[in-house]
């Protein structure tokens, strides 16, 4: 059956580094797009990246463009999110899903999620 793991989370200082990977298994990544999305406590789960595996186009929260990286692994088939410069407003639940389409932040399967704490 589809399953996405979520790991990498944890305590960090703004300006800070974290690397996220989203292990999937029951189906082929190349075959999918994958998303990673954020919830913090009292607010709306939002997008923040997202990637087709087969292409390797990929998409971006704007307010985290230029500072999150995402990337696939197809071998290991992993997803991988590497969060740069981090700041006290990324500080949230992060989940990885499986996207219907790339460009389109619907899913179907997604993970138990990540908690990244980013403070000083």
């Amino acid at each position: 059956q589809v399953q996405l793991v979520e790991s990498g989370g944890g305590l960090v200082q703004p300006g800070g580094s974290l690397r996220l990977s989203c292990k999937a298994s029951g189906f082929a990544l190349e075959n999918y797009s994958i998303g990673w999305f954020r919830q913090a406590p009292g607010k709306e789960r939002e997008g923040v990246s997202c990637i087709s595996s087969l292409s390797g186009n990929t998409d971006f929260l704007d307010s985290v463009r230029g500072r999150f990286t995402i990337s696939g692994d197809n071998a290991k088939n992993t997803v991988y999110l590497q969060m740069n410069s981090l700041k006290p407003e990324d500080t949230a639940v992060y989940y990885c899903a499986r996207l219907i389409s790339f460009g389109f932040w619907d899913y179907d399967y997604w993970g138990q999620g990540t908690q990244v704490t980013v403070s000083s």
